[in-house]
This record gives C-alpha cells, structure tokens and sequence, in this order.
C-alpha cells in the first residue's frame, strides 16, 4: 500500500527533482527479480548534471511524448538471483541492449538493488558501459539510477522510471 503523497505514477516521480529522487531511491525496498518480471513502462526521469529549468522543461516534456524513443524495459527471472530483460524502443517495434539482472550492493548506499548489466558482447561499445540499478517505490513503480562507466570511475547519467502497466501481470 503506498503512503498518502507518496508517489504511485511516473507522472509523480517526473515532478520530482534529483535530490528527492535520490533520497527515495535511498529510502525504497529492495524487489525481488520476479517481482520485475512482464512488460513495464518507462520514462527518463532527470539527468542529475543538467538542471537549468528551460533544459529540465524539454527533457520532462520530450520523455513523456511519443517521440521519446525509449518506451520501457521487460524483465524475466531466471532464478532467485539472475534474469534477463531488454529495452523496447521506438512505439515498441525494436527491443533492443538486452541485459543481465542480479541483486547486489547498490552505488547510492548501504543497501541491495537489482543490478541491470549491459556489459556482454550484443550490446554496442557504449552501452556496455552503462550500469542500471532499481528499487521499489510504491506497488508496481520502480525508482532506477543509470550509471555510465567512464575512465575516472561510474557516473550518475540519469534517473528513470519503470512501473507496471494497467490490465498487466
């Protein structure tokens, strides 16, 4: 059951800034990989590095469009402790940068989160570099942080969000 003013949209997570996202990543539970598991709607939430309010404004009205090419993630457990899943892209025609799931040390703190690993060879060069991490927020909606590997160690790149369809299971 989610708390009064406790988000339970991606609408809810998009009105929020870095530092609270941050804070309710910190503070959100742990999933279980099967609890990830069908066909979950996406949206980029914020990019941590770019907050001028005329550039926040067209990335929050970009990402909610049907321009954003990015349309969700679909997830399968495998077992208790490794899965699989893909991007979909592009009104959903291309499923796309597949990756591994775990549950492991979260870089935001001293706390587990499921892992998303881009890093075999299917994926191009760059998105072997990104690193994924989410955790629950509310029934349904998952709060994640995209890491990028870089030479100097992993950067925030930006926070999304993944929630359950309606009518899906």
């Amino acid at each position: 059951m989610t708390r009064p003013g406790a988000p339970a949209t991606l609408d809810d997570l998009g009105r929020l800034g870095p530092d609270e996202l941050m804070e309710m990543y910190r503070g959100a539970r742990t999933p279980r990989l099967e609890d990830l598991d069908g066909k979950l709607a996406g949206r980029m939430l914020a990019v941590p590095r770019i907050q001028k309010p005329q550039v926040t404004k067209f990335l929050d009205r970009f990402s909610r469009s049907k321009l954003f090419p990015w349309q969700g993630k679909t997830f399968l457990h495998e077992t208790e402790g490794h899965g699989h899943g893909v991007n979909r892209l592009l009104g959903e025609r291309v499923a796309w940068f597949h990756f591994h799931t775990s549950v492991g040390p979260s870089h935001a703190g001293d706390f587990d989160s499921v892992h998303l690993d881009y890093s075999h060879d299917g994926n191009p060069p760059l998105v072997r570099q990104v690193k994924d991490e989410v955790r629950e927020v509310a029934a349904g909606l998952w709060l994640g942080l995209a890491y990028l590997r870089m030479h100097d160690g992993d950067h925030l790149a930006c926070f999304f969000g993944i929630a359950r369809q309606e009518g899906a299971g």
